[in-house]
């Protein structure tokens, strides 16, 4: 004789079996994504050099073509695999914890204006960078436009957050109408600059904004290390107040969550996570409003499952994204922020009229 579970029990059985196969699924995907970057690519060399570059490490011995392949294995390709997955991860995850926060699917990290913020000091910098921006980029050298995109998305947080901040209090409501103006007068501001610049300037701007990861280097993964491990601390510590917020905010309170400290908390993580992103890579889109509501739709809303399925299978995406735009006009390569557009606008115009489909 059988025993049956109760429906409820069944279902709560079935969904945490969901959960575990996503989870799993996520990080075999990232990893299996991982060696397709690593072996792919326009010069022929695959991963089968490694054990090659492995012994003539070890030995001391290494001719030509052995320096060679360590140079594109290790100093382009496996930079631009980790920056891939950070970029992904980040906005993925500043993604899903803004639409928890605004318990809106279609609320995106752009929407705060963090991601124009950084675009208009990238964009400033590449426009003046022979006037007003000299002196900046005679300080940081090649560094002078993520630093300034990092900066740009960090003035626009601290500008939202004073704007909207009375008593004490951050409203989401006005949080969301500020971030929405921030971004329309980012964009403005940018739109100015590019009427005003120059053939090969309006080329930086144009091929900037389209986003890629072809300027990755061992510097940038350094200089973003620190934000992925503030990330990979900060956001399971917002995970409880993320659930609590999907009630709603007086349900949240009764739970024992403060509330202006968590929303506070939750922009200044999500803003620093994009505003890195962003610098290191440009705009991309789709990532963190697209992955999130894919998470949701397979595992449910419980931010435990969310926020970590969430950073694997954004980085993910990217890093196949990336991988396509590498080898689809090779030897040239595809703008990545154009490759994600033409994955995810299609699969998200798919999720909306599936679940169009699903309430008739």
């Amino acid at each position: 004789m059988t025993a049956t579970l109760p429906g409820s029990l069944a279902q709560v059985s079935g969904r945490m079996a969901t959960t575990r196969l996503l989870l799993i699924a996520s990080s075999v995907g990232l990893c299996l994504a991982a060696l397709l970057s690593l072996s792919i690519g326009a010069t022929g060399i695959t991963l089968t050099a490694v054990p090659r570059i492995a012994w003539a490490f070890l030995s001391g011995h290494r001719d030509g073509d052995i320096a060679r392949e360590q140079l594109v294995l290790l100093d382009i390709r496996l930079p631009r695999l980790l920056l891939g997955v950070f970029v992904g991860a980040s906005l993925a995850v500043a993604g899903a914890m803004l639409q928890g926060m605004f318990r809106n699917p279609l609320a995106d990290p752009g929407l705060i204006g963090v991601s124009s913020g950084a675009a208009l000091a990238a964009v400033t910098t590449i426009a003046f960078g022979n006037s007003l921006a000299g002196p900046w980029i005679g300080t940081f050298g090649p560094y002078a436009l993520p630093v300034a995109a990092f900066v740009g998305g960090f003035a626009t947080t601290l500008l939202l957050m004073a704007t909207v901040s009375r008593q004490g209090s951050l409203s989401l409501g006005p949080l969301l109408l500020a971030g929405i103006a921030i971004a329309a007068l980012n964009t403005a501001l940018i739109g100015l600059i590019a009427f005003a610049s120059d053939d090969r300037e309006l080329r930086d701007l144009t091929l900037w904004m389209l986003g890629s990861l072809s300027g990755a280097s061992w510097t940038k993964v350094w200089a973003v290390a620190p934000f992925a491990v503030f990330l990979a601390v900060a956001a399971p510590r917002l995970i409880r107040g993320l659930n609590g917020l999907l009630l709603g905010e007086a349900e949240a309170f009764h739970l024992g969550v403060n509330l202006e400290r968590t929303k506070r908390a939750i922009v200044i993580v999500a803003s620093a996570g994009v505003g890195a992103a962003v610098a290191v890579a440009g705009i991309l889109g789709f990532v963190g409003i697209v992955v999130p509501h894919v998470v949701r739709l397979l595992a449910g809303p419980d931010h435990r499952v969310v926020v970590p399925a969430s950073a694997l299978l954004g980085g993910r995406v990217v890093v196949l994204a990336d991988i396509f735009a590498r080898m689809l006009v090779r030897p040239g390569e595809l703008p990545l922020g154009v490759m994600l557009a033409l994955i995810g606008a299609p699969i998200f115009l798919h999720m909306i009229v599936k679940s169009r489909m699903a309430s008739i």
